[in-house]
């Protein structure tokens, strides 16, 4: 698994999830769960992983929708 973005904002991961939805392109979401840990507050960022083998294709439809950065 190669990680495309990280990020804490949680509208905007759902954004990339959506443009990555829309290409068939498969993909996890790394690090979800700990909000229940640090009680919501934002610290810690989501990873938005892919298979390797689609890890061109991904960056471009990121890069394609000027998401293709960490935050």
């Amino acid at each position: 698994m190669i990680c495309l973005v990280k990020t804490t904002d949680p509208v905007r991961l759902t954004l990339l999830q959506a443009l990555l939805d829309d290409t068939a392109i498969p993909h996890v979401v790394f690090d979800q769960h700990i909000s229940a840990l640090e009680a919501g507050i934002g610290a810690f960022p989501r990873r938005l992983m892919v298979p390797e083998g689609y890890a061109y294709a991904g960056r471009n439809i990121l890069a394609d929708a000027e998401q293709d950065y960490d935050d």
